[in-house]
Parts: structure tokens; sequence; C-alpha cells
């Protein structure tokens, strides 16, 4: 039998098939392109029946489960049937300034649905824009993904409903998330891994799927990349180097804050603490296209640290790990050479990933003893040379760096991916 992960991030979806060993059997993506907000739904939709139809037979017949991931915070209001009645909000998407204000004159201090970029704020945007009866339910994209394959309507991850309210105490949602946003508009949390269900007979039938396939909850993007890395240390971490930089640090000890954009997920008896900044690899993308990276990031010398000192920011808006929805990019002085230019970016960017890890320990997170590298980013030796200076700890490329092959392992092992019993 056969597992598969399908990994939805901002420019492109993923699919990984593994076997019961954990050997890739299969592989396949699907580059979204430039979308305009109104075709988004209808792409993703597009693109998760085109990775599952282009497998072969002989592995969609024998597929004995799924699990997706999806980008965390972005958010879809849906009917009865699952079609979208509003443009999904991305995970960036900074509009609902003042229903953050509100959640965080009533959500606990430090909840990371206090930020204005979180699936809460966004799911009290598009009620009062859509009106009362404008929904009936409000998912985040691996839910609305999930709920495609079983035709099933309401079921979220304890991950990726965090920013929807989720209390990690009680693991269900708590009242004042019902008096904001009223809990019967949202999904059911789960544990990550758990059963939902069978793919529907008519969508197996549509897919040429195993109608035994099981679907499997969920999670978000970075943990599935960090699920994928093999970390089970306390102390160790997974930097994703793609579009954004997410920062994943297995700790002992909870730490939120919402002041930082640092809040921690659910991970049996541990917790994953981090933050996402919105700097990353789609700032390197405004400049320089792939061929250009490599061979400029061949002529950097990592080991001298760069005098330029930007802030690679693809718009104004910071989440983590200053929490600045108004904070400019800063990508000047540009100097005449291009590899002394990528050299500072690069440099910079490490700069606020050394910050995040060092924010996390000043919070009471376990100290960082080592960091694996998921993501597009993790194929630059440059780039991981000059990180690891700058963290002062090993910095080492995952052995498995896709998301989708976490969601796969997701698929495989259910709740056990986190080798513990539920809080």
């Amino acid at each position: 039998m056969y597992f598969l992960g399908i990994d939805f991030g901002t420019s492109g979806a993923r699919s990984c098939v593994i076997d019961a060993e954990g050997t890739v059997i299969a592989e396949d993506q699907r580059d979204f392109g430039k979308l305009e907000d109104y075709e988004r739904a209808t792409i993703w939709r597009e693109a998760l029946w085109d990775l599952i139809t282009a497998l072969p037979p002989s592995v969609r017949s024998q597929l004995a489960s799924i699990a997706f991931d999806g980008t965390s915070g972005t958010v879809l209001a849906c009917d009865e049937t699952l079609t979208p009645r509003h443009p999904p909000l991305l995970y960036n998407d900074d509009r609902a300034i003042d229903e953050a204000k509100l959640i965080a004159s009533l959500a606990p201090p430090g909840h990371p649905a206090a930020a204005v970029t979180s699936g809460l704020a966004k799911v009290m945007w598009l009620k009062k824009w859509l009106g009362h009866t404008g929904a009936r339910i409000y998912l985040n994209q691996a839910d609305w993904l999930s709920g495609l394959m079983t035709e099933q309507v309401g079921f979220s991850d304890y991950h990726n409903a965090l920013k929807m309210g989720l209390d990690l105490d009680t693991l269900v949602w708590p009242a004042w998330v019902d008096h904001l946003a009223d809990a019967s508009y949202l999904p059911k949390p789960v544990a990550p891994g758990s059963r939902l269900g069978t793919v529907s007979r008519p969508r197996a039938r549509y897919l040429g799927i195993n109608s035994d396939c099981r679907v499997q909850a969920g999670t978000t993007d970075s943990i599935a990349a960090f699920l994928a890395a093999g970390v089970t240390q306390s102390g160790d971490a997974v930097t994703s180097l793609g579009s954004t930089l997410v920062l994943k640090l297995l700790s002992d000890t909870r730490v939120e804050s919402t002041e930082y954009g640092v809040y921690s997920h659910w991970f049996g008896t541990r917790w994953l603490a981090g933050g996402a900044s919105n700097a990353g690899g789609a700032v390197l993308r405004q400049f320089f296209d792939d061929p250009t990276l490599v061979a400029l990031s061949e002529k950097i010398d990592p080991v001298i640290a760069s005098p330029l000192d930007y802030l690679p920011l693809p718009r104004p808006g910071e989440r983590f790990p200053i929490n600045d929805p108004e904070l400019a990019p800063r990508l000047v002085p540009r100097p005449n050479d291009d590899t002394a230019f990528l050299h500072g970016l690069l440099e910079s960017l490490g700069r606020i990933e050394a910050h995040g890890y060092g924010l996390l320990a000043e919070l009471g997170a376990t100290p960082l003893r080592q960091v694996k590298t998921a993501g597009g980013g993790a194929q630059n030796p440059a780039w991981t040379s000059i990180r690891q200076r700058l963290l002062k700890v090993p910095v080492t490329h995952a052995t498995h760096t896709e998301a989708a092959y976490g969601a796969a392992l997701l698929a495989r092992d259910g709740e056990l991916c986190f080798n513990s019993t539920l809080r």
C-alpha cells in the first residue's frame, strides 16, 4: 500500500507518494503562476485533481491514506458544498486590523489569534463583509482540501486551528472565540493525523482511487516540512527557506508572544515554538532568476560578513521576529556589483533567522542545538555557510526537504508522527 502527501504552498503544489518503509515512490508538482484573487480556489482545486490523476493507475489503486498541508492562516468562507463565497484570504493578508484589535482585547495574552494576519481575524472580517448568512463554514486551506476529498464539511487539525483561536490547554474553541465568531461556523478541531473518513465514493471513482483510501487530518506547510526533516530532540530546529522564512524549534517549553509574532504548536507532550517572517526567497526572486542566483552565490565568500544591512520584505508588513504590519522594506543602497547585492540580501535574511532563534531562547524555549534546512533555499551552500556563522550551531541540509514528504509521513503514521500521547 502507498501513502500520499500533498503540500499546498504560496506558489504551487507538490505531491509525494511513499511506501510503508518511507521510500519515495512518486513525486510531482504544479506551479500556480500569477493568480488573480478570484482564481485561487479554482486553480487550487484543479491542481489537486491534476496531481492525483497524474499518478500511475497502479499507485492510485493502492493508496491507503492521504494527508494535506497548507499555508497557515489562509482562510476560505464556504457554503455547504465547500464552494467559496469570497476569494481566499491568504496567510499574509493584513486587512483585518480592527478585528485583530478586538481579538486582542479578549484573547489570553500572547495568543497568535490576536495577530492581524490570524485565521480568526480573517474569519471575523469575512463574516462582516459577507453577512452572517454569507457562508456556512470558515476553513483553513488544508481543511478545505481534505473536505474536497471526503465531501464532509468541517474539520480542522490543531495546528491550523491555532490561529483561529484554539485553546491549547483544552483543545477546543474557547468561549471568547465563540463570542467573537460563533463556533458553529468553525470546523471541529481534531488531532493532526487523525482519521477524518474515507475518500467519498464519487470522488474515488472520478480520481481512480482505492475506495477504502483514508483521509487523515493535515497540518500546516511548515510543520509538514518539520516532520519531513526527521527532527526528534528538544533544541533541534527546522528552518524552511521558501517564499517566506519559517522557524520551528522543538521545545520542552511553550512560548508565546503576540508582540513578537511568536507562538507554539501542539506537538504531543512537547511544543513547536517559532514564527514566520514575510522575508524570504520571494524577495530574492524579485531581482534574480534561479540560474543567476546559483551563479552569483558561487562567487560569495560566506566567511566574510556583508556590510550591507537590508530588511528584505516583499512589501510593507512583517510578522516575526518583529510584528509590525506597517514595517517598510529596506533594499538600498544597491551596489553596482550584483554579487555584493545578493551577499547583502542573504546576510540580512540570516540575521533575521538568528534574531528569531535568539528571541525564542529569551522567551524561555529550549536553547538551540542544531538547525536542519528545508525548502528551496536549502540548496544554496553559500547561504548555509552564512547562516551557520550567524547562528553558531551546526546547520545541515535535511535528508527530506519537501513538506509533501512530511504530509506523506502524516498519512502513513497519523498521530504517531508526534511520538506521544495526546495532551
